[in-house]
């Protein structure tokens, strides 16, 4: 029963991660990053597909064999045992795959320089829109993108006579 626990305690935690602009791994923070200025030309609603580990079927399995043994005599038992676990694999797999998909949108951007670039990440708390203007980060081979900070323009001081 233990094992069993443990097993679905991996899978739910496995269901928690994150392309999200709005979270910074761990890796990520206290490190310089590079700074990109861009303008957004379109916008595209996509899906990120699930991740399948494993781990989702094998508790799914784990619990519908041990599920199914319970069933019937001893010879019962053991024919719904191994249904169980199959299917219990199946589902797990699904729940796994279904549980990790994110709502995500994909981002094309003009840079200063002329270059455009294609940047799909999970949707986060600023609604992005075609000709705002935005910063790409990249950290260690990431990349998110958020809108530019608005600078107000500094007075110089006049100079003293």
């Amino acid at each position: 029963m233990k094992r069993l626990f443990a097993a679905l305690s991996v899978a739910a935690l496995a269901a928690c991660t994150t392309t999200s602009p709005d979270v910074v791994s761990r890796s990520e923070a206290q490190r310089l990053a590079s700074v990109q200025d861009g303008v957004v030309l379109s916008t595209r609603a996509v899906v990120v597909e699930g991740q399948q580990s494993g781990i989702g079927g094998t508790a799914g399995g784990i619990a519908g064999g041990v599920a199914g043994a319970s069933v019937g005599g001893r010879r019962e038992a053991v024919v719904v045992g191994v249904i169980g676990a199959v299917v219990g694999g199946v589902v797990g797999n699904a729940v796994e795959r279904y549980g990790t998909r994110e709502e995500a949108v994909e981002l094309l951007i003009q840079l200063k320089n002329g270059e455009r670039r294609s940047i799909v990440q999970a949707k986060g708390s600023e609604n992005i829109q075609p000709g705002d203007a935005v910063i790409l980060v990249t950290t260690g081979g990431k990349v998110r993108v958020s809108k530019a900070p608005v600078v107000a323009p500094t007075e110089t001081a006049a100079p003293r006579s």
